[in-house]
């Protein structure tokens, strides 16, 4: 059994355990192709990872975008506390390190000839695939809402070209004295379980500042959410009746939106006016996994937990959000880590060096809550005969009690959050 102290997990999940989660490989001896499909905490990691470690490989990226806007730190935007360009990240590094970057789409993957359809006409054959290409929204699930009525009530869950965050912060700051905003949650399994509820927080610090008459409603399709305890905390402590949370129990789920009239309808047939809409509808794999029939009936991608080898193909290795990994949450530290495995396996079968045959994979997630004030979440996974798992007695939650008592704490793990953001992006783009 693995025990490591709260200190002790602070420490590995650092700078240091970006390198302590992959396994120590051997510098290849043969070429080979591999191709990254999705430029974000999973792919660009495979990419860097993959020629750091074997620069005799052929190593490929796709993305659509020039830069990478990452969704952690997105909610600060909201909160007043961050710019866009200081979430983008530019794709340079992993050119200058030798990573060969094409801007393009990624459109259609043919698992038998090992090739991949790019949108401006472009076949690429592979020997290997690294496949992270992050989450789709099912549009239309929640009645009214499709990529229209999205400009209207943005999601901002999908980085992209950052447009998305901007348009709900300019909403925010056009919002009538004593408006309302209200966000739309969905159930489980979702990108960043905690995000949400962090981006209630931020706009709450926003308001606070600007609008302190205004209210958020929180609508949620769950009865319960990451570090629950820790935000409600937080909320009463510095929002006051600002933040109203209503669960899934209480009509909760929101099941129709009229963008026109700016209505969120309840399973139940309530009605509720809002002013500025933050819709973050149920979501499955991208449609790339999708239509190359990686994904099952859930929407997301089963995968070996040792190698992350889909299901349905041996040589596409899916990482980051689009995988099946549960108890890991979809996260962007889980995407870095698994990244490391999943290429140590992949070009383990090319190069014919040993893959690490008992990896782990950590998480640490910071979340923001006010001005100086965070906490945080950490655990240790392993792979199983069954698929993944707690490592018991291992990682930790932030000690909850009143501001007055915790007060340095909350300083500091504020501080630890943005050194894990810059951390984690130096060891994506560097």
């Amino acid at each position: 059994m693995l025990k490591i102290s709260r200190r002790g997990f602070a420490t590995l999940a650092g700078a240091s355990a970006l390198s302590l989660a992959a396994p120590g490989l051997l510098r290849a001896q043969s070429a080979g192709r591999l191709v990254v499909i999705g430029g974000g905490f999973g792919g660009a990691t495979a990419a860097r990872f993959a020629k750091m470690n074997y620069p005799d490989v052929s190593v490929t990226l796709v993305e659509p975008q020039a830069g990478f806007v990452t969704c952690p730190y997105g909610n600060l935007i909201l909160g007043g506390k961050r710019s866009l360009p200081q979430i983008t990240h530019s794709y340079d590094g992993l050119r200058a390190r030798g990573v060969e970057v094409i801007q393009d789409r990624a459109i259609e993957i043919d698992a038998g000839s090992h090739s991949v359809r790019l949108a401006g006409g472009t076949t690429l054959a592979y020997d290997k695939l690294i496949l992270s290409p992050g989450i789709g929204l099912r549009w239309g699930e929640i009645e009214g809402y499709d990529e229209a009525a999205a400009e209207i009530f943005p999601h901002a869950w999908i980085g992209g070209d950052g447009s998305q965050i901007t348009n709900l912060r300019a909403q925010l700051e056009a919002m009538p004295e004593g408006g309302v905003v209200g966000l739309a949650i969905p159930g489980n399994p979702f990108r960043c379980p905690p995000g949400p509820y962090e981006r209630i927080s931020m706009i709450a610090h926003y308001l606070k500042q600007a609008n302190p008459t205004a209210k958020i409603l929180a609508f949620d399709a769950k009865e319960g959410f990451s570090k629950q305890g820790l935000f409600q905390d937080a909320w009463a402590e510095l929002y006051g009746d600002m933040i109203e949370w209503v669960p899934g129990n209480q009509d909760g789920r929101i099941v129709r939106v009229d963008v026109e009239n700016k209505l969120f309808i309840s399973e139940f047939g309530e009605e509720h006016h809002v002013d500025v809409g933050n819709v973050i509808p149920p979501q499955h794999a991208a449609s790339i996994a999708r239509d190359a029939g990686l994904a099952d009936e859930t929407g997301w991608v089963p995968v070996n937990s040792h190698t992350f080898a889909a299901t349905a193909a041996a040589d596409i290795h899916v990482i980051g959000d689009a995988n099946t990994a549960s108890p890991m949450p979809k996260s962007g530290y889980v995407a870095n880590s698994t990244a490391k495995t999943a290429v140590a396996a992949a070009l383990a079968d090319i190069t014919g060096n040993p893959a690490w045959d008992d990896p782990v994979y950590f998480n640490t997630c910071y979340s923001h809550a006010g001005e100086n004030y965070a906490f945080s979440v950490a655990a240790v996974f392993r792979p199983t005969d069954e698929g993944f798992a707690d490592t018991p007695e291992s990682g930790g939650v932030s000690p909850r009690g009143p501001l007055s008592e915790l007060s340095r704490n909350r300083r500091l793990e504020a501080r630890y959050a943005d050194a894990w953001y810059e951390s984690i992006t130096q060891d994506m783009f560097s």
